[in-house]
C-alpha cells in the first residue's frame, strides 16, 4: 500500500486558468506591476499568503480584506465550473481499488475545495482532504508535510506527493517525501526544472496506473 498526498489545484482539477485569472485580475485592479513568476510564488501559499505577498507589492489592503475579496472571485467557479483533470477520475478509483491511501492537501480554502471534489464525484475517494488552514502553515513549509505524514500515520518518507508547482515540490523534496511532478499548462515553462527536482514526473494521471 502506499499513502498519495495530491494537491488539488493544477494537479486533480483543471483550476489554474481560473485561479490565475482571479489573482491578476485584483492586481491590475489596484495598479500593482508584478513580475512573470508571481503565480508561481503564491500557488502553493494559500490565500493568507497570497495576500501577504500582495501587500508587499505595495497593495493598500488588510490580509483580512483581500482574502475575502480572493474567496468572492474565485468561490463560484469551484463550486459550479470547475472539473477534473482529464484522466483523474478514472486513476483516483483504479488507486484506490488497489488498496492505497488518497489524501488531499491544497492551499484552498474547504468552501471551495469540498463542493468542487463533490461536485466532480471523487470527495469519497480520499481518507483526508485537507487545506492548508488545517494546518496553520503553507505549502512552502517543510513541516507541513510531515505532519501531513504523521496524521496518516506513516514516515514522511513513505509519502508520494503530487504537484504541478515547483515550490511546493521542491520544498516536499526537502521535507523528505517521494514526489511526483504533474504536467498543468500553467507550469508548462518550469517541466525541466521540476523533472530536476521531482523523483518522476508525468504529463497526465493515466501514468500513475
Amino acid at each position: 500500500m502506499k499513502a498519495y498526498l495530491f494537491d488539488f489545484d493544477g494537479t486533480l482539477v483543471d483550476s489554474m486558468p481560473s485561479f490565475i485569472r482571479m489573482m491578476k485580475s485584483i492586481l491590475d485592479e489596484s495598479g500593482i506591476k508584478y513580475a512573470d513568476d508571481t503565480v508561481k510564488i503564491i500557488t502553493p501559499l494559500g490565500y493568507g499568503g497570497a495576500a501577504e505577498h500582495f501587500i508587499s507589492l505595495g497593495m493598500k489592503s488588510t490580509r483580512e480584506d483581500l482574502i475575502k475579496e480572493m474567496i468572492k472571485r474565485a468561490h463560484e467557479d469551484y463550486v459550479f465550473r470547475i472539473n477534473a483533470k482529464d484522466g483523474v477520475v478514472n486513476a483516483l478509483k483504479v488507486l484506490k481499488e488497489r488498496g492505497h491511501s488518497l489524501n488531499v492537501l491544497t492551499a484552498s480554502p474547504h468552501t471551495m475545495l469540498d463542493p468542487c471534489l463533490k461536485r466532480n464525484g471523487i470527495f469519497e475517494l480520499f481518507d483526508n482532504v485537507w487545506s492548508c488552514e488545517d494546518f496553520g502553515t503553507t505549502k512552502s513549509d517543510p513541516e507541513i508535510y510531515r505532519a501531513a505524514a504523521e496524521r496518516i500515520g506513516i514516515d514522511v518518507e513513505d509519502l508520494v506527493f503530487l504537484d504541478d508547482n515547483v515550490f511546493a515540490d521542491k520544498t516536499a523534496k526537502s521535507a523528505g517525501a517521494y514526489v511526483i511532478g504533474v504536467y498543468d499548462e500553467s507550469s508548462a515553462d518550469y517541466v525541466d526544472e521540476m523533472k530536476d527536482v521531482c523523483d518522476e514526473y508525468v504529463y497526465s494521471f493515466r501514468e500513475l496506473i
